[in-house]
């Protein structure tokens, strides 16, 4: 399978996860990233790096969080790829407090 990208970079946008990417697999848009399945080696580097755990294999999702699988699938599809680190979104701090990290 593959790394998917779940709900908690909604708002954050955090982009460490880009730099170690060896494949080049994560698009984003205005407000999260999302995993390109087809691209992503399943190397894992990426996963340590997302400060607000966002980043999960998608054998370890519980059920409710199965939908980021073809969420991540579709959407990768619509957006430009991500390959530099960017500013988080403004809103990223008070997220990631929010979410325990």
């Amino acid at each position: 399978m593959t790394h998917v990208v779940t709900d908690n970079c909604l708002q954050c946008r955090y982009t460490e996860c880009v730099t170690v990417c060896p494949v080049a697999c994560f698009r984003g848009d205005g407000t999260r990233l999302f995993i390109d399945p087809d691209l992503c080696v399943d190397c894992g580097a990426c996963v340590p790096m997302c400060p607000v755990h966002a980043i999960a294999d998608s054998f370890d999702l519980e059920d409710a969080q199965q939908i980021w699988i073809g969420v991540n699938a579709e959407q990768s599809k619509r957006h430009p790829t991500v390959r530099e680190r960017e500013t988080p979104l403004p809103t990223a701090a008070e997220r990631r407090a929010a979410l325990g990290h």
